[in-house]
């Protein structure tokens, strides 16, 4: 058995995604599973089709070229590279899309491949990623986009606390609301789709204030972690740990709290500071900074300590813990979402799936 490695519950996963669905579906809802995190790994996504996804999300083409078996509409989220444009329309059903350039681009190759492609143009509602800002360039657009028959403008969405932190709220979602009602009325269109945004927009379903009219969610970080994303609140009846982190010990020694010497920069470029604690019993584990951010990892046993790490090592204070620890034990970690990303990215971390 190889580590460090990350196991994944398909059941936990499949639990969350239909305990979402189901409070999204109740509003008119339809969610789009975000894939991302896990780097598209089909048997997760599986898990999540499983209970009530409608849609496969992902930011990466190569991550949809692995979702390809899957006969559900499948989505960009990130704005498509010009560079892209022949896999974006032959993997992805929908992309979401702000430049005309980009959108003629995929019209082209549409057209070659004799398809029909689906955009959501993307509105900036102040958060200030991606994203059309001024209303006026929105109606053009629209106006522009309509001479290619090869594109159709399935809808309308925008992305908040991503980048600026903006909290979704009723007031600002209205304002996506006010701006498909004026594209039906100024460009004679109707639009299918109003994509209200990621996790982050989950705390309006709760409150019972989300607006009629959004209908559409992309979720990745509350079916994997249970959680909302604008306050960082767990959600009632979710799993958190869906993903668990394992690392094995390769030393165990006492040594003293402050390094001997003259204290310059770390591997990473900083200067680190210590705490004098006296001689402690450390734990060196065999996963570094290469693999998962320090930050991102939090300890099952509460009574051990993180003292940091570099690329290729993690250092535990052990001294405290009630565990009589060896070398080659298991010491387990709750992950981040910043930290399922990186671990799920790395190809040094084995990953079992378990359900």
């Amino acid at each position: 058995m190889s580590y460090p490695k990350v196991i994944i519950d398909l059941n936990k996963i499949e639990k969350n995604t239909l305990l979402l669905s189901k409070k999204c579906n109740e509003k008119g809802i339809d969610i789009a599973a975000v894939t991302k995190v896990f780097c598209g790994a089909p048997e997760i996504a599986d898990a999540m089709i499983k209970g009530g996804a409608k849609y496969l999300a992902d930011s990466r083409i190569e991550n949809l070229k692995k979702l390809n078996k899957f006969h559900i509409p499948k989505i960009l989220l990130r704005l498509p590279m010009k560079s892209q444009a022949e896999d974006v329309v032959e993997y992805a059903d929908i992309s979401l899309n702000s430049e005309i350039e980009v959108i003629e681009e995929l019209s082209t190759w549409a057209k070659k491949k004799n398809k029909v492609h689906n955009i959501i143009l993307m509105i900036d509602l102040g958060d200030l990623r991606e994203g059309i800002f001024e209303e006026e360039e929105i109606y053009e657009t629209i106006n522009k986009i309509k001479k290619y028959e090869n594109i159709r403008v399935k809808g309308i969405g925008t992305n908040l606390t991503c980048y600026g932190g903006i909290i979704p709220r009723k007031e600002n979602l209205n304002k996506l609301l006010n701006i498909r009602d004026k594209i039906k009325e100024r460009n004679n269109l109707e639009l299918e789709m109003i994509s209200g945004g990621n996790s982050s927009s989950l705390h309006l379903i709760e409150s019972d204030d989300m607006p009629q009219g959004i209908n559409h969610l992309r979720l990745g970080e509350s079916l994997v972690l249970g959680r909302e994303t604008a306050f960082g609140e767990n959600i009632e009846n979710a799993h958190r740990d869906c993903f668990k982190l394992e690392v094995e010990i390769i030393e165990i020694k006492e040594k003293p709290s402050i390094p001997i010497g003259d204290i310059g920069m770390d591997a990473f470029g900083n200067k680190p500071t210590f705490i004098d604690k006296g001689i402690r019993k450390r734990a060196l584990c065999a996963i570094g900074k290469q693999d998962v951010d320090i930050s991102d990892i939090e300890l099952y046993d509460c009574d051990i300590d993180i003292l940091g790490g570099s690329s290729d090592h993690l250092i535990l204070d052990i001294t405290d813990t009630k565990n009589d620890y060896n070398i080659g034990d298991i010491i387990s970690f709750r992950l981040s979402y910043g930290g399922i990303l990186k671990t799920m990215t790395s190809e040094y971390v084995d990953k079992v799936v378990s359900s």
